[in-house]
Parts: C-alpha cells; structure tokens; sequence
C-alpha cells in the first residue's frame, strides 16, 4: 500500500493499515445487540436478555413476530413508554430481582411489566402490594394518668391493690384536712399511669380522672 504525502511524496511499507471502523464487525455481532429507544431514553441490552420471557413483548419485538415497530435514525426499536419505569423492567429480565429507588412507585413498575407481559414480575410487584395492605402499622403506646386522693394510712393499701398495669409516678401531699382521734391525718394525691397499646389510638376505654378511694 503506498500513501500519498504532502508535496507528492510517497510513503512504502504502511501495509495493512486502516481505520477501525472499515473492518467489518464479526459474524452475528449486530444480531446479539439491541438498542431500545423507550420514550426517548436508549437502552442498550442484548437479545438473550429481552428473550428471558419468552411470551414477553420484548422477546416478541426482538424476534420480529408479528410486530411491526418503528426504528430511530440509529436503528433502535422505538417504544412509547415511559423510560423511568424501563430501567426495573430490563434489570430484572438481567438478574431476576426487582430492585426499585426509594422513590419509585411500585404500581407505575406494575403498569409497564403488564404492558411488556412479564408474567413472574407482574407476580412479585402484585405479592408485594398486598402484602403492604395487609400489614398493621406500628402505633406508639398511648400513657393514660389517673390522680387518687387518699389520707396517710390508706396510701400502703392503696399502693398494694392498684391493679396489673398501673404503674405509681407522684405522690403529692396537699396538708391535713381531716382529723381522727385526737391526730391529724394528712391528704395526699397519688398520680398512676398505663400505657395502652391500641392500633386505633382511641382512649375511650381508659379516660383520665380524678378518682377519691
């Protein structure tokens, strides 16, 4: 191969050169790769990925059944679908896990894997949305206060009977108000709290009250 150079010089024994794209891409390179264009968005993947699901509509598309899909300028099959939900769809057709952001809606992935017919996606979004119905969220414990009023040699009795779950907190004395024998007795108010683990969060069953023994 002889180059022609500047000046009308020429340059031996430059054989076999030439650019990378001149060389012909092997045999079946083109037909392992597919370019998708989801709604403006390439993809890039191969056509063993897209024929994971056989019944699917990307194994379909690939395949060229039955499907007339138009092309872009670059040769990729031109899908109107929204690409934020695409990316789960092709990752679990990758690897056979659904792996979504925070922030990702689980119905808009349901929407397209029903769209595209992948049946075993369709299974697990669908078991996972159930699953959130069904579950009863955690509601903190609501405290319930009661004050009892009682003189000085009621408090051990009173103490001693409270019932199961009644837990003592204060114990406050407001003086002397009544007299028996010749000695004062004096008055004290006793406050007791319970936690109440109730999913409605309604109180009414255990309202707070002033309670004389």
């Amino acid at each position: 191969v002889r180059m022609r150079m500047e000046g009308g010089d020429e340059m031996q024994g430059a054989v076999g050169l030439c650019c990378a794209w001149d060389i012909p891409p092997p045999a079946g390179a083109q037909a392992k790769w597919v370019r998708l264009n989801v709604g403006g968005t390439v993809f890039l993947t191969t056509r063993q990925t897209l024929c994971r699901e056989q019944k699917s509509f990307l194994c379909r598309l690939c395949q060229g059944e039955e499907l007339q899909s138009d092309r872009d300028e670059t040769g990729a099959y031109l899908i109107d679908r929204d690409p934020t939900y695409f990316g789960p769809i092709l990752n679990f057709l990758r690897h056979g896990k659904l792996v979504l952001n925070k922030d990702m809606a689980e119905e808009g992935v349901l929407e397209e894997a029903e769209f595209y017919n992948i049946g075993p996606l369709i299974q697990i979004i669908k078991d996972r949305l159930e699953e959130k119905d069904y579950t009863v969220p955690q509601v903190p414990p609501k405290h319930v206060y009661r004050v009892l009023q009682c003189q000085e040699e009621e408090l051990t009795q009173m103490v001693s009977t409270m019932s199961d779950g009644w837990c003592f907190e204060q114990l406050v004395n407001i003086g002397s108000s009544y007299n028996y024998g010749n000695e004062d007795q004096s008055e004290f108010l006793c406050v007791v709290s319970k936690e109440l683990y109730n999913s409605s969060g309604d109180l009414s069953s255990e309202p707070s009250y002033k309670a004389k023994v």
